[in-house]
């Protein structure tokens, strides 16, 4: 896996941390004070609450825009890569292990749905109906390999349809909010099995990126993709929709591209600063850019990516918007509120 990849997700930590999936009695997760000093790797919306996640199977919750955090009860202890809401009260977490995680209260409780073990058998029961020599050699060694099967992204477009994809082009769908999953790596033109680091879904349009340049998109809700030929061939590490259909990917050394879906056509976006794109968050004032450094830019449709001039801190993984229109974000310091004192740069051409 890409080294770069590895600092801006903590896979390697969370990897060590990982090992076979642990579901015994649910528990509460780490301590308060643990939990803030844990390395934690997303965070979102549930409601008006926000939601993050992390190392050790760590899930804080905060009904006061980030200020006082609370441990939620969690049936594992893998490492947790994703978090999704559709509403204030359900949701979804993904991880190390193949772990898939349920909440229907807010994510104070959370439930297990799948994990690596029974992910490679899905996709070797698909490989085996297909018929395909080569996919059913590769869905041998991915059961032989064990449970360890890193999600790292995860879209859920309802309560019902959702979607995670992770390393080695692991790629599960449900219909059913998660009660059943099928394996959709027959249907991703991936055949060297490269990672998976993105998704998104918007309408009947599904968008997959990934290591060396990989973009994938399915027109018809995840029925075909198509691999679409990207302007930069190193990994893309975040997708994420503008206000005018166009999509952002963002990836290593600041690369920065918008596909316009009406023309199949990239654009690529100047950044001053070439470091690698953890995150792009959609707010009001314009998408934020967050790098692999802990720094904050501001994109303004097609225009150039504009430092906000934040003090230099603990490298950051992902943010979101709080109820109160505030920047929370989360990484190797756990969560913290940031003051952006550019906020409102005035909109480019």
């Amino acid at each position: 896996m890409n080294a770069n990849r590895l600092i801006a997700f903590a896979v390697l930590a969370g990897a060590l941390l990982a090992g076979p999936v642990h579901a015994a009695a649910p528990a509460p997760g780490p301590s308060v004070a643990q939990g803030l000093h844990a390395v934690l790797l997303d965070i979102t919306r549930a409601g008006d609450r926000l939601v993050a996640v992390g190392e050790r199977g760590t899930v804080l919750l905060s009904d006061d825009n980030g200020t006082a955090w609370r441990p939620a009860t969690v049936p594992v202890n893998n490492t947790l890569t994703g978090v999704r809401f559709v509403d204030g009260r359900q949701g979804w977490a993904i991880g190390h292990a193949g772990v898939v995680l349920h909440s229907d209260d807010g994510g104070e409780h959370w439930a297990l749905q799948l994990n690596g073990t029974e992910a490679a058998k899905l996709e070797l029961d698909a490989a085996q109906v297909a018929g395909d020599e080569a996919r059913l050699s590769a869905a041998k060694r991915l059961v032989a390999d064990g449970a360890d099967k890193p999600w790292l992204a995860l879209s859920f477009s309802d309560a019902r349809h959702g979607l995670v994809v992770g390393a080695y082009g692991l790629a599960m769908a449900t219909d059913d909010g998660g009660a059943t999953w099928q394996s959709w790596m027959g249907r991703l033109p991936n055949p060297q099995g490269l990672h998976l680091y993105a998704v998104q879904r918007e309408g009947a349009a599904v968008y997959i990126a990934g290591e060396q340049g990989l973009f994938l998109r399915s027109a018809d809700a995840g029925a075909r993709f198509d691999a679409l030929p990207t302007p930069y061939e190193g990994s893309l590490f975040a997708l994420a929709p503008l206000p005018d259909q166009r999509v952002l990917l963002g990836g290593l050394r600041g690369s920065l591209l918008a596909f316009d879906p009406r023309t199949d056509q990239f654009d690529t976006l100047a950044n001053p600063v070439p470091v690698s794109v953890n995150a792009l968050v959609p707010r009001r004032a314009g998408t934020l850019v967050i790098n692999q450094a802990g720094g904050l830019l501001q994109l303004n449709g097609l225009g150039p990516a504009l430092p906000l001039g934040n003090q230099p801190g603990p490298p950051l993984i992902a943010a979101t918007e709080a109820r109160d229109g505030s920047l929370v974000a989360v990484g190797f310091a756990g969560p913290a509120r940031i003051a952006l004192p550019s906020a409102n740069l005035p909109a480019t051409e």
